[in-house]
């Protein structure tokens, strides 16, 4: 078996499992998991930085390099966004008395 046929194989699973999990996740997990993919994405985000800067390197993997990292920080902030949004909903509101009327006090 070569190499890209090891690697196929590899993803593949992967991504079955990575769906399988994600699909299972109950809600109250949700922001925490959320949190916790942000991470392993900034690790994709080195790596794919890593990778692509090689001396080495070939066209294609450059390309597909670049395509990484933009992928991986479009995720890492618009994860780290949603999560933040997610958390400001469970932070308490305000809730001081509001004058009615002309607002002149009574």
């Amino acid at each position: 078996m070569s190499s890209y046929e090891v690697a196929i194989w590899v993803f593949m699973l992967a991504a079955f499992l990575g769906f399988e999990l994600i699909r299972r996740v109950s809600p109250l997990l949700h922001t925490p998991l959320m949190s916790l993919t942000n991470a392993i994405s900034a690790i994709a985000v080195v790596g794919a930085i890593l990778i692509t800067g090689e001396k080495e390197a070939s066209t294609l993997t450059r390309t597909l390099g670049f395509i990484a990292v933009v992928a991986s920080t479009t995720n890492v902030v618009s994860g780290y966004l949603i999560t933040d949004r997610m958390l400001k909903m469970f932070k308490k509101r305000n809730t001081e008395p509001r004058l009615s009327g002309s607002g002149m006090h009574q």
